[in-house]
């Protein structure tokens, strides 16, 4: 980790040898989750950057969409047991479920980031959270 934040020597290695369209964006929203809480940590998982919370992978990069940046909120690697009970509130809309407890976030590009920021940095706090 560096010693002044949250940012992980592996995954600036990651994105330094990244060959994406969107790299700017993902840099983005990189710094945007990890500026959400300061608990959060990251690591490279799936072959893309993901966000920790108390040691449990909570929000992953899916780099290879079709359209737009992909990101995958969920609950760690494995479902819960508690997967038919958990509920979440999705004040900002971003969401769009794919099962009770794993949901993804879609943005087409930096200006769609950049208009949804304020909810988008209010969306990860919460749900890292939960």
């Amino acid at each position: 980790m560096d010693e002044m934040t949250n940012k992980n020597v592996e995954v600036d290695q990651f994105m330094a040898a990244l060959d994406h369209p969107q790299k700017e964006t993902i840099e983005y929203l990189r710094a945007a989750v990890l500026g959400s809480d300061p608990g959060i940590t990251e690591h490279v998982k799936w072959k893309a950057p993901s966000f920790l919370r108390a040691g449990e992978d909570r929000v992953t990069f899916q780099l290879r969409a079709k359209k737009g940046i992909q990101l995958i909120f969920h609950r760690g690697a494995k479902v819960k047991d508690d997967q038919a009970d958990f509920r979440f509130t999705d004040e900002s809309g971003l969401l769009d479920w794919i099962s009770s407890d794993r949901a993804t976030v879609i943005f087409q590009d930096l200006d769609d980031v950049k208009a949804n920021e304020e909810a988008f940095v209010t969306l990860v706090r919460s749900w890292v959270n939960t």
